[in-house]
């Protein structure tokens, strides 16, 4: 038991590092209420979910490939600047009391999922750690332990998930509307610098190919 609780340890520290997931969380938690906030970790663990299989099927070699990386920067520039964008766009829509309804939960979903699919370093992430888990785990346990522990990794990202989504959703019982515009504009603006950094590991990546 102390090792399952040991990856629940790590789903939380894999979860905790500021990124792209946790500026947008922040956003939608702003401006959508919990529930918002919620589904975009919800979005990202399914797509944390397809690399985990990608590597436990032996896939993730694929990902690698010069080509497959060059796209997912690029990809993830393109997605990561237009929802920064958009964000920065919405702040100046913020009302105090007023918010809901105005996006779908299946858009802030699929936003969590595209912002994690198309962000290479997860990826990267997810073949140096899960991987080392992996090979770790297959020679000490059985099938059963290995996915034991991964859905303790899954547990980890799941209570991140709901601490990142009450803490954003509630912003907006102690802070004036001004702020909640700041701070939702910091957050676009966090998104659009991670996708000037993808973009620029493409063009390395493209020019030394």
């Amino acid at each position: 038991m102390p090792t399952f609780f040991s990856y629940v340890l790590l789903g939380l520290s894999l979860a905790a590092p500021i990124g792209p997931i946790n500026a947008a969380q922040m956003d939608k938690g702003i401006k959508y209420g919990f529930l918002h906030a919620w589904v975009v970790g919800l979005g990202a663990m399914a797509a944390d979910a397809l690399f985990m299989l990608l590597i436990y099927f032996g896939s993730a070699h694929f990902l690698q490939t010069p080509f497959m990386k060059s796209f997912l920067w690029c990809f993830g520039c393109f997605v990561l600047i237009y929802t920064g964008i958009e964000s920065i766009k919405d702040a100046s829509k913020l009302q105090t009391g007023t918010r809901g309804g105005e996006e779908s939960v299946m858009k802030s979903l699929s936003s969590g999922f595209f912002l994690t699919l198309a962000n290479p370093l997860s990826i990267l992430f997810w073949l140096v750690i899960y991987g080392s888990i992996l090979a770790k785990t297959v020679e000490m346990y059985q099938t059963w332990d290995l996915l034991l522990y991964s859905s303790g990794i899954f547990i980890g990202l799941f209570l991140w998930d709901i601490g990142m989504a009450f803490v954003a959703s509630n912003f907006h019982k102690f802070l004036h509307r001004g702020l909640l515009m700041v701070i939702s504009q910091l957050a676009g603006l966090s998104l659009i610098g991670f996708g000037c950094y993808f973009g620029w590991q493409a063009f390395q990546l493209l020019a030394s190919g």
